[in-house]
């Protein structure tokens, strides 16, 4: 025979599952900018940070230099070249410097591509600094449009300082293309080559 107390208590038992439902979507969406902010922090998985122009007004050039590698890809079904104007640089620590990026839509459709981007040495990466750079935003090219793309940034000099950055001779740069819109879906399944 059922108790009085049972109806209250699957109800209690309904509101803690819900309860704790809602806790873990609400950290499931809050792990994403959390995550992001700590990568940016640290400069964890290769994530650069984002200066603004008074605070790399600030920073002192070094006199001391290092190389800087570019790199640029697609993804897959991306419809465009992309590459970088120059492959390499040798840049002044602390300096504001520039590369610019090149890419082309090869298709028949407009499509919207956004940049996503990362440094290796993964612990070099919390000393580049980007002040301007087109993977802040979304870029739309049009059919056989082309476009140079500028990244201003700098290499913070407390990287001289820093003990797991000693050896580190070479900074990669590397950018990914991805798809975010296009005009027609069938122009991801029959891009058209170009030059």
């Amino acid at each position: 025979m059922a108790g009085k107390g049972e109806p209250r208590s699957n109800r209690k038992v309904a509101l803690t599952a819900a309860s704790a439902a809602l806790t873990m979507l609400g950290l499931g969406f809050a792990s994403v900018p959390l995550y992001r902010i700590f990568c940016q922090v640290t400069g964890y998985g290769g994530t650069t940070q984002r200066a603004d122009e008074a605070k790399a007004a600030t920073v002192k050039d070094s006199g001391r230099t290092i190389s800087i590698r570019f790199d640029a890809n697609v993804e897959r079904n991306m419809p465009w070249q992309f590459k970088p104007l120059q492959r390499t640089d040798t840049v002044s620590i602390g300096a504001r410097d520039m590369a610019l990026f090149w890419a082309k839509n090869d298709s028949d459709k407009t499509v919207t591509g956004t940049a996503s981007f990362n440094v290796e040495p993964e612990q070099a990466a919390r000393y580049f600094n980007k002040i301007q750079c087109f993977c802040f935003t979304e870029q739309t090219l049009k059919p056989g449009e082309e476009v140079r793309m500028p990244v201003l940034y700098y290499v913070d000099p407390a990287i001289l300082t820093d003990p797991d950055n000693k050896d580190v001779q070479q900074i990669t740069l590397s950018y990914t293309f991805h798809v975010t819109r296009v005009e027609d879906a069938k122009a991801l399944d029959h891009p058209r080559t170009g030059s």
